[in-house]
């Protein structure tokens, strides 16, 4: 059975009635109920229910905190969020649009997706007010599963400090005067267990005579093996659109991310396996197992899902340029960055 096309699928739900937030106690579990357009978020002691006109979908709480918490640290992120291979986002970059089977081929082929477009801050000031009431105070949507407590339970407190977090982002290059602090021992982070063995000396500088105060190193993996969270890439060096975004990996990464624009990845530790499917249909494409000094393009015509067993170290490439997404929608562009 053949697909209706994505533009048509879309436009059956643009304009929704009006983005109201509404939040009520939920029984005797304590959880806020949300509200946003026709759709509706309720929690229990072990699930999301996310309903919507005619139908619920229902996700793990753990694993539907895991994945909320980088929608919201991303800001809707490049292109697809998939929370599942059923629920997501998709930026636009102003407006996201949130989904139910759009990029599911069974739920398309019997005509069984659903979409409503918002505005980007409209949909961040509820998912935000989720994430803040459904976590409770043991529970740490940012960490690895061996670093944090449980998600599950009756409503138990909860847990601003961590869920409230701040995406760093230098302007320049992280640690250079005025720029982004590199981690300290003194600032609250500690060197992760998994990182024991990484040097935290710093760079030598033999600049020629003239250059002095014009060259500066730092070393990225002592900033990195202080990180305290998992899946969360920080900007670390920034050139007009060209931005480097390290981050730390272990367990599985909380969404399958679908690309609107090529994506660079560098290994630096470790080991991470990665899971390509086609971006609309979830279609398996192919398997990338990268080990230190690996580097792969992720095309812009997929979507993927990484594995790290233990904790790693990646460095990722993203282009900025705002037109590259309708570029590579159009055919302008190759979903890849090289022909061979």
């Amino acid at each position: 059975m053949s697909l209706a096309p994505l533009t048509q699928v879309r436009n059956k739900a643009v304009n929704p009635p009006a983005n109201k937030l509404v939040s009520k106690l939920v029984n005797k579990q304590g959880y806020q109920s949300f509200q946003i357009g026709q759709f509706k978020f309720e929690r229990d002691e072990y699930f999301a229910h996310i309903l919507y006109p005619g139908n619920r979908h229902i996700v793990p709480i753990e694993a539907f905190l895991r994945a909320l918490m980088r929608d919201i640290a991303w800001g809707f992120f490049y292109g697809t969020v998939n929370f599942d291979r059923v629920f997501g986002t998709i930026n636009h970059y102003g407006t996201v649009e949130m989904f139910v089977g759009l990029n599911n081929t069974a739920y398309r082929s019997v005509h069984k997706e659903y979409v409503e477009t918002f505005s980007s801050k409209d949909l961040k000031r509820v998912f935000e007010a989720v994430i803040e009431d459904w976590t409770n105070a043991e529970f740490d949507p940012f960490g690895a599963p061996a670093e944090t407590g449980n998600a599950y339970g009756l409503k138990q407190g909860d847990n601003l400090k961590a869920v409230q977090r701040q995406r760093l982002s230098a302007k320049r290059m992280v640690g250079l005067p005025g720029d982004l602090k590199m981690r300290t021992e003194e600032d609250g982070f500690p060197v992760n267990r998994a990182f024991a063995d990484v040097p935290q000396d710093k760079p030598e500088l033999h600049p020629a005579p003239g250059f002095e105060g014009q060259v500066y190193a730092v070393n990225l993996f002592a900033h990195l093996s202080r990180s305290d969270v998992t899946w969360n890439p920080s900007v670390v060096s920034v050139v007009r659109d060209s931005l480097l975004c390290a981050t730390t990996e272990e367990f599985v990464l909380p969404v399958i991310h679908g690309n609107d624009r090529v994506e660079w990845l560098v290994q630096f530790s470790d080991e991470i396996i990665w899971d390509v499917e086609d971006k609309i249909t979830g279609m398996p494409a192919c398997k990338v197992i990268m080990k230190p000094g690996d580097v792969a393009a992720m095309p812009a015509d997929i979507r993927h899902c990484g594995y790290s067993p233990k904790r790693s170290m990646l460095l990722m490439w993203e282009n900025n340029d705002g037109t590259l997404p309708h570029r590579h929608a159009s055919g302008e562009l190759a979903p890849y960055p090289v022909e061979f």
